[in-house]
């Protein structure tokens, strides 16, 4: 699509924001952080365990400033945007460490300041200010949407929903959308049954059986306030993608709706918040699309690709942070490695780094800094040697929560069982080719039964003399992020 004037008007702003940030910051150097993910990767667990880490003095060999001692405080401020939820961390921590149970999902935006005193390598003191924002990831796969036509959206959706993995989920929606005409009168009921069905498609796709990760407009399945609005209630047609829609047309009156969603949604998130990161984290989660087979991993693949093209990316500059800020650091996360035994964790590392191949080829030429790593920001279980059938199994320990189902057996949520997770192949390459390809550790392997079971957090051990401060939670590599994500600004 062409550049037209709003395109302008929305780089004017930008460009004042950053201006505005950058005159802040010159006073009080301060770093935005985005973390996202979709769909129960981790995002809320992830951003508790760096902040409870950080403020705590968590075990972080890895995490240069911390492990050295250079860091004397790390604390919470209130955070600068009044109209952004605060990220509740307290009550994520009492959920973690009290409960032993998973915070609830990333369904909004929320934002958390932490500031960090520290002492550079020559000796001087410092601060450094780092705003996170978490957003659903959902949200960051409609920013391409700002690019596409209603026509070239629907045409897209249209021929995704037709692929072998979709098509059986959309038979409902695609009977439905048989018997409409886009030229037909503008119908109230006929927009609001598509939407139903094609947002019922969506969310089929997701169930963690498919782990469908390209499911634009992410607002379908997250509607929060404006569940229910024209902007939320259109679908795709059978259009031609350079046709013109009828005035008052059932066509016209669902690009209509798609444009007001641009305007009244993806605009001002990707304006008031996606705009201004300096720096980004990109959790997911590898296993789901892994146990679900090829179609999962393609769809993840280009989901990726879809992500990366929406950054703007580049090497850091003084221009930039005066006019047109750009992500100069990416890190992108497979999370929940504590599934698997640490001998799988560097395959599951390569079989993301598969997966976000060709999109990061075009990020590395722009400057930017891209890092995969495979992680469990809180890990719940340990390692051991089990021995079945005189074989030595490489296992790992956990309780599973309670309710969780295995070889018939239902777990209480206080027992703690041995798996044995399997292993991922040794060549990424075999996990994406079409109908050889490896099918997931639980077709692949009969002792895998246990592979995908939902584990409790652990039990942390008080410290002090009233027992009110909780050791560090463990992780898997948690230091690791921090020191690419920002250890170069703490030098």
């Amino acid at each position: 699509m062409a550049f037209d004037f709003s395109d302008m008007v929305e780089e004017a702003r930008i460009s004042a924001r950053a201006l505005i940030d950058f005159s802040e910051g010159l006073f009080n150097p301060t770093l935005r952080l985005g973390i996202t993910g979709l769909s129960r990767a981790g995002k809320t667990v992830f951003i508790t365990a760096l902040i409870h880490g950080l403020t705590r003095g968590g075990r972080f060999p890895v995490f240069e400033p911390l492990a050295s001692g250079r860091i004397a405080r790390a604390h919470l401020e209130p955070q600068p945007d009044d109209a952004v939820p605060r990220f509740d961390y307290e009550r994520h921590v009492h959920t973690l460490i009290d409960e032993r149970a998973w915070p609830n999902s990333t369904v909004d935006i929320s934002e958390l300041r932490l500031v960090i005193d520290y002492q550079r390598a020559s000796g001087a003191e410092r601060t450094l200010t780092l705003d996170i924002v978490d957003y659903p990831g959902e949200w960051l796969l409609d920013l391409p949407l700002l690019n596409k036509s209603y026509e070239q959206w629907a045409n897209e959706s249209l021929e995704l929903s037709r692929g072998n993995a979709r098509s059986p989920l959309a038979c409902a929606w695609h009977a439905y959308l048989a018997g409409l005409r886009a030229d037909a009168p503008a119908d109230e009921q006929a927009a609001l049954t598509s939407a139903r069905l094609f947002t019922d498609y969506l969310r089929a796709c997701r169930d963690e059986r498919f782990a469908m990760s390209l499911l634009p407009p992410g607002r379908f399945l997250m509607p929060g306030s404006l569940a229910g609005s024209p902007a939320l209630t259109f679908a795709p047609l059978e259009v031609p993608q350079d046709g013109t829609a009828p005035e008052g047309s059932l066509w016209a009156m669902m690009r209509r709706r798609y444009q007001s969603y641009k305007d009244i949604v993806v605009r001002p998130f990707f304006r008031d918040h996606f705009a201004r990161l300096d720096r980004q984290v990109v959790l997911v989660d590898a296993l789901a699309a892994i146990n679900s087979g090829p179609s999962a991993l393609f769809d993840l693949e280009a989901a990726m690709a879809g992500i990366l093209e929406c950054f703007r990316v580049g090497r850091g500059t003084f221009l930039n942070a005066l006019f047109r800020p750009r992500i100069d650091r990416i890190l992108f996360a497979a999370t929940k490695a504590d599934h698997l035994h640490h001998s799988s964790h560097d395959r599951l590392e390569a079989v993301l780094k598969r997966a976000v191949s060709h999109a990061m080829m075009r990020a590395e030429d722009t400057g930017a800094a891209i890092d995969v790593v495979a992680l469990a920001a809180v890990r719940a279980t340990r390692e051991a040697q089990v021995t079945r059938k005189r074989e030595t199994l490489p296992s790992i320990l956990g309780t599973p929560i309670a309710g969780e189902k295995a070889d018939g057996e239902i777990f209480d949520g206080n027992t703690e069982v041995a798996t044995f997770p399997g292993e991922l192949p040794e060549n990424p390459e075999t996990l994406f080719e079409g109908e050889s390809a490896f099918r997931g550790l639980a077709s692949a392997q009969s002792d895998a039964d246990f592979r995908f079971l939902r584990f409790r957090p652990p039990y942390l051990v008080r410290d002090g003399q009233d027992g009110a401060e909780a050791l560090a939670l463990p992780h898997i590599r948690l230091d690791r992020a921090l020191q690419f994500l920002i250890g170069d600004r703490l030098q």
